[in-house]
């Protein structure tokens, strides 16, 4: 049975969730869930008469088992996993036996899973929009779960709305009625037949509007974004069709987008057919649109085949950055994939660079004992992950016989929670004619190491060496080289190749001040709005310590709360002893519009910790 999950309270040798029947109700005034959840649950050993669910800052009314009442207490709060819920069965269950355990249960209003926004808070200024974000242990902090993904169930659910406003769910839709209880209100009907992690039940509330923009898939974002976002995603469908036939059928039905709110804490979210997006993807150009790829990758790396625990996150993630530039590389050519996967090599030298590279967290198999995950949170499983595969890729002889092992991977393991030994185990048995070259692979440094991996995978340079040559350029003049420079340089190169020039300015000593000066004057930077290059770009002004950058990079911090960019701003803002101080004083005005993660994340940067 599953090793224990160090992120979660609950025991998955003892029982295990297998749907859940939730019926609840959005309360804007009181900014709380409230409502029922129940659970069939089947009993995993003989004589079960209790079981422990996760909880954070929820109150539970009442729990019964098959109708009785059942006893039920709360364990010691831990700081950040949240309270044990302790339920005593008012009968034993035999083993494979199963009951329906419901609880009555609200959550808080500061429910680290949910953010609420007032009217004036949206684009349309005229109501109020709710989202969750469960991943990773965050579901506990709506309803009382086993939130580890080692648990899989379905779900139907029941949710009252006030009747102007929209709910969608990560699960098909099954119809709405009015609310027989209150005529202001109108419940929505949800159904995910495929059993998922409760960390990918999801839920938004708001007035949205969607467009049709594949045969399968809406796009929905509120009225002001609605239009802009589905030309962005248009090429959903060609992604999708590429995906399947890449990594095999589609299971999950609709596959919808949501645009949400700025605050959104992540440039994606892979809730199943219905991902959530960030605003900051809208370039208008379509060039973001790696991120789609990457969330609809995770329809079958992550929801299909799930990691058994978070410290193999890396499964999720490494396989889905693999897959996401596979479909890249069908949709704009394999030198394309390898600038994308060199890039991601360069994010994961900065992300090294900023946590230190003996730092145990930036092994690829972390040990999570009391760490919290949101702190842990970085691009290491992603771009570390997808590095061994690349590797992996280039020994066993190239994409299309490595596609054939992830194929048949997925299929192994669908529906099903997976450790990286049985991923390995597989990995060997796939390619038991090559245990040889296998067998000359550093695992334990790759897995268990901290830092850079120990290889570094062969990239097509064909497109980087613009952007290699230019950094250098730059990184190399002299004050008397400045008037070198001009909009020439970069005639003929894509917002990916700014993307990847500015990154490679970003891993060098700071350019002096005079650099980017001149850099504005030739470049115009500060008038694009691609949100990737005027991250890099305003990132780059302020380690040079160029004052007129801050108000642009306080304006980009705040604006939008997408951690990628928001922490590493105030970061840079905070280490700059002109813009420090009005660093805080922003952060601690915009504070109570932020998304939780964000804001106790940002806190933790700026010394701010309440």
């Amino acid at each position: 049975m599953a090793a224990a999950d160090p992120s979660s309270f609950a025991s998955p040798a003892c029982c295990l969730t297998r749907h859940l029947h939730l019926r609840c109700r959005v309360d804007f005034g009181a900014r709380a869930l409230r409502g029922a959840a129940a659970f069939t649950l089947r009993a995993e050993r003989e004589a079960l008469r209790c079981l422990v669910l996760d909880t954070k800052d929820l109150q539970v009314f009442k729990v019964t088992v098959n109708g009785q009442d059942a006893k039920f207490a709360f364990g010691e709060k831990h700081k950040f996993k949240g309270t044990p819920l302790e339920i005593t069965l008012p009968f034993e269950l035999r083993r494979g036996q199963e009951a329906i355990i419901e609880i009555s249960f609200e959550s808080s209003p500061q429910s680290s899973a949910l953010q609420w926004f007032t009217p004036e808070q949206t684009s349309g200024k005229k109501h109020p929009f709710l989202f969750s974000q469960c991943q990773a242990t965050h579901c506990r902090a709506i309803l009382p779960c086993q939130d580890t993904p080692a648990v899989k169930l379905t779900y139907y659910a029941e949710v009252s709305v006030p009747k102007e406003l929209v709910a969608l769910m990560s699960a098909n839709r099954d119809g709405e009625m009015p609310d027989p209880e209150d005529s202001s209100r109108k419940i929505y009907r949800f159904r995910q037949n495929v059993p998922i992690p409760c960390y990918l039940i999801a839920l938004v509330v708001g007035a949205l509007e969607s467009r049709q923009i594949g045969p399968r898939t809406l796009v929905w974002a509120e009225k002001e974004l609605v239009d802009k976002s589905a030309y962005e995603f248009a090429e959903t469908e060609a992604m999708l069709q590429t995906a399947e036939d890449l990594a095999g059928p589609y299971v999950w039905g609709q596959y919808d987008l949501l645009v949400l709110p700025p605050s959104f804490p992540y440039g994606g979210m892979e809730n199943p057919c219905l991902t959530f997006v960030t605003p900051t993807l809208l370039a208008g150009d379509r060039s973001l649109s790696n991120v789609i790829a990457h969330e609809i990758s995770h329809s079958w790396t992550g929801n299909l085949v799930t990691n058994k625990t978070w410290e193999h996150f890396w499964l999720n993630e490494g396989h889905t950055v693999y897959l996401e530039r596979r479909i890249g590389g069908r949709l704009f050519g394999e030198q394309f994939r390898h600038f994308q996967a060199l890039g991601g090599w360069r994010e994961l030298q900065n992300t090294i660079k900023t946590l230190g590279d003996t730092n145990p967290i930036t092994n690829l198999v972390p040990d999570l004992s009391d760490i919290d995950l949101d702190a842990a949170y970085s691009s290491v499983p992603y771009e570390k992950g997808f590095a061994l595969l690349f590797h992996l890729e280039q020994l066993l002889g190239g994409p299309d016989v490595f596609m054939g092992f992830l194929k048949a991977y997925i299929q192994q393991f669908a529906y099903k929670s997976v450790g990286t030994d049985e991923w390995k185990k597989f990995l060997y048995s796939y390619f038991k004619d090559k245990v040889d070259i296998l067998d000359k692979v550093d695992w334990n440094s790759w897995m268990h190491a901290p830092g850079m991996p120990p290889v570094k995978p062969t990239y097509d340079m064909t497109l980087a060496n613009a952007c290699v040559a230019l950094s250098q350029r730059w990184i190399k003049a002299k004050e008397s080289d400045l008037g070198s420079f001009s909009l020439a340089d970069l005639k003929g190169m894509s917002s990916h190749q700014l993307i990847e020039f500015l990154g490679q300015l970003l891993l060098e000593a700071p350019l002096p001040v005079s650099h980017v000066k001149r850099m504005q004057q030739v470049y115009d930077f500060n008038a694009i709005t691609n949100s990737e290059i005027r991250f890099r770009w305003l990132r780059l002004c302020i380690q040079s310590k160029w004052e007129e950058a801050i108000p642009l990079a306080l304006k980009m911090a705040t604006d939008q709360g997408r951690m990628k960019f928001t922490r590493p701003l105030f970061r840079d803002l905070y280490n700059f002893d002109k813009s420090r101080d009005l660093t805080v004083k922003t952060f601690l005005e915009h504070r109570a519009c932020m998304h939780p993660v964000t804001s106790m994340l940002v806190g933790k940067d700026l010394k701010q910790d309440q």
